[in-house]
């Protein structure tokens, strides 16, 4: 399944781990953020969110990610992560999967690994430490190297020059297909959408016509 790519690019939450709990903890960081600018509870922010992320869902045609609703609201990117740095603590939601990182050295063996991610440097830097995945990767491109979420084509494009590479050459790998494949898929990538770490694991097996 890999003939042709030199470079893989991982997706981090959700997609290299899986825990609820963390999740939680980083929207309860947004919700209270998103209160202060607000003048609202955080659980009125909260609802103000799930609503905003459907209404542009709709707009979009496309998923709507928690940065396109902090942004609709008037928010801050850099603020809601300099939050997220200060107040989230990822370790004790998260554990070493050996499997993971053994898929990661034996894919890294033949092909550049990259992780690209919505998430800021101190918070994704703490997450791979806790999951062991540290120094498996050729580059880490965060929220923070252009404050352009995904899926931006101008961040991605970017992310090609960096590498390197053409799109024909990278395979993308993430948990959110409308956020972190589709973009990809249209430029001419092979995308692979894995939801668990079972899926994950797939990657070592062919994909079908329909995961391509």
């Amino acid at each position: 399944m890999l003939t042709g790519i030199g470079a893989i690019v991982f997706d981090l939450d959700g997609t290299l781990y899986q825990s609820e709990s963390l999740g939680g903890q980083i929207a309860a960081c947004a919700d209270r953020y998103l209160a202060d600018l607000l003048s609202v509870s955080p659980e009125e922010a909260g609802e103000i969110v799930r609503r905003v992320r459907r209404e542009l869902t709709a707009r979009f045609g496309r998923e709507a990610s928690l940065s396109d609703a902090c942004r609709e609201l008037g928010g801050d990117l850099r603020e809601l992560h300099r939050r997220f740095a200060a107040e989230v603590a990822p370790e004790p939601h998260l554990r070493r999967d050996s499997r993971v990182v053994q898929l990661l050295r034996t894919l890294g063996a033949n092909r550049e690994l990259y992780l690209y991610t919505n998430n800021n440097r101190a918070l994704s830097g703490r997450i791979m430490d806790a999951i062991g995945v540290t120094g498996l990767f050729r580059r880490v491109v965060t929220i923070e190297d252009s404050w352009r979420p995904k899926p931006d084509l101008q961040a991605l494009e970017a992310l090609f020059a960096a590498l390197g590479r053409k799109p024909s050459e990278c395979l993308f790998v993430g948990d959110r297909y409308d956020i972190d494949l589709r973009l990809p898929a249209e430029l001419g990538c092979s995308v692979y959408l894995s939801r668990t770490v079972d899926e994950l694991l797939g990657l070592t097996l062919p994909l079908s016509e329909e995961q391509q």
